[in-house]
């Protein structure tokens, strides 16, 4: 749990950083432009969002992350989001090394 909550964290900071891109549209013209370097999806978003993104980021070679659920997102950065892209790599490892430890 931990570990959630610190990931979850990264995502705020990786907000205040300006490193964190959000929203459908944003996060889509972010993978096209090669500058979301990793895609945040939440579990509850709708199956259309879900399969959008997830088939643009597979083109485009983008991993997706859908560990967490649309509150514990909007919650992390302050805004209601279901979809979030980060477009930095070392906020990118450090979040993968915290769900890879177990969230």
């Amino acid at each position: 749990m931990q570990n959630r909550q610190k990931a979850l964290n990264l995502l705020g900071l990786s907000q205040k950083a300006g490193k964190l891109v959000s929203g459908f549209e944003v996060v889509s013209m972010g993978v096209k432009a090669a500058k979301v370097k990793l895609v945040i999806l939440a579990q509850d978003s709708q199956t259309d969002t879900s399969k959008k993104i997830t088939n643009l980021a597979q083109k485009y070679e983008v991993s997706v992350i859908t560990e967490f659920n649309s509150t514990e997102i909007s919650q992390a950065i302050g805004k209601k989001r279901k979809v979030l892209g980060i477009t930095d790599i070392g906020f990118c490892k450090a979040l993968l090394q915290k769900i890879n430890e177990g969230v």
